[in-house]
């Protein structure tokens, strides 16, 4: 008679890992036709033509096909340095690196794998972005959280008593996924000193870098004179180039890093798409006079969100985000966010991100995206959410 069967061993490291929140929802969306989504962090548009146009110079060459060099195809690189310069003033020079990604969530992982053993601490200023957490959390080390003041904006002095012995950098996302907070020059340069003071690496996600509105202005901490030793930037074609499939980011590193991180991303990858490659190498070359009409689209797009969400301000607090394309509102409520997000699917159809996803675990906070559908959709789904948290908040309220 057979021994009875038993469960294989499983990772006890990825036990502690938070599942991905967007598959979640979008579970209960298909359970429930007609639902919009307004959880989902991409555009709405596809890549400039000058994308596919290069995607016939990959295809007319079969060594294409192969494997190409870890760090990135010649093309793309020379079109990136271009662009740090002109776009982010950080100049490619013989004290900073460039690798090409696949997507600039590669970038982090390969940062924090090239940079923190298991055990040690990365501090994460709340609200931050949950992959970031998560790869974390896979590296055996420690996602020390630091939270943020009212407007989601940079407390220095809570990350800097924030520092142990343990501590091996701090990371900043502006314009900030899942705030929309823009973080000011100065508060950039005081958290870049501090760690250049302190013997930190700054990481320094700019994905949502153009997408800035009103006074808001974005800022690279890589262009600070004397940063290039500590600062780790990390940028993305997903957003403002519609790239998100193609999978293409790339970091800017200090030159030590790049034989780590040359080992990590020749194990995991070995080079990024190339085809990809080839396509992000002619979006750059359309560049801004692609990009801008698109976000003075979305921008009109912001205004209405948060002049409709104004109803909401006997139930609900909305920061007036400056930046990327999220909204945060925090909702007067005891109740768990996806207690409000299964509310809002199975009664008003339509579907929002809970904060908990981004370590927000003090209030209810729900976050919103309004790029990935076309304007009328967001409109309608903006209407949706705001009746939807008021039939909640009224409910919960009475005897």
């Amino acid at each position: 008679m057979s021994a009875p069967a038993q469960a294989r061993p499983q990772s006890r490291r990825m036990a502690g890992v938070q599942s991905p929140v967007i598959p979640i929802v979008g579970e209960l969306i298909r359970d429930h036709p007609g639902t919009i989504s307004l959880g989902q962090g991409v555009v709405s548009y596809g890549p400039p033509p000058e994308a596919f146009d290069r995607i016939d110079q990959f295809s007319a060459n079969p060594s294409h096909h192969k494997y190409q060099l870890v760090q990135g195809i010649a093309p793309l690189l020379s079109a990136i340095e271009t662009k740090l310069s002109e776009e982010n003033q950080i100049r490619v020079d013989a004290a900073r690196e460039v690798v090409v990604t696949a997507g600039s969530n590669m970038a982090f992982n390969n940062a924090l794998l090239a940079i923190a053993d298991p055990g040690d601490e990365i501090i994460l200023p709340s609200p931050y972005y949950f992959n970031h957490e998560m790869a974390i959390e896979m590296a055996s080390c420690r996602a020390v959280v630091v939270p943020t003041d009212t407007e989601h904006q940079l407390d220095l002095d809570a990350l800097e008593s924030s520092i142990t012995k343990r501590t091996r950098a701090i990371v900043t996302i502006s314009p900030n996924n899942p705030s929309g907070a823009v973080y000011s020059e100065t508060s950039l340069r005081a958290v870049n000193d501090l760690c250049r003071e302190r013997n930190l690496y700054h990481i320094s996600d700019e994905a949502y870098e153009y997408f800035t509105y009103e006074d808001a202005c974005h800022f690279s901490p890589g262009s600070i004179e004397g940063a290039s030793a500590h600062t780790i930037s990390l940028f993305s074609l997903s957003k403002a180039y519609g790239f998100a499939s193609w999978r293409i980011g790339y970091q800017v590193i200090p030159p030590h890093l790049l034989a780590p991180i040359k080992k990590i991303q020749d194990t995991i990858l070995i080079c990024p798409p190339v085809i990809s490659q080839y396509a992000a190498t002619g979006a750059l070359e359309a560049g801004p006079s692609f990009w801008e009409p698109q976000i003075s689209k979305l921008a009109e797009v912001r205004n209405l969100v948060l002049n409709e969400l104004e109803a909401l301000h006997s139930v609900a607090t909305v920061a007036r985000a400056k930046g990327a394309f999220y909204v945060l509102v925090r909702i007067n409520s005891a109740a768990r966010p996806m207690e409000v997000i299964r509310h809002l699917v199975e009664n008003h159809r339509v579907a929002a991100i809970p904060g908990t996803a981004f370590g927000l675990e003090s209030g209810c906070f729900l976050r919103l995206a309004y790029a990935a559908l076309p304007k009328e959709s967001i409109v309608e789904g903006v209407g949706r959410f705001i009746q939807g948290v008021q039939s909640f908040v009224h409910s919960s309220q009475s005897p």
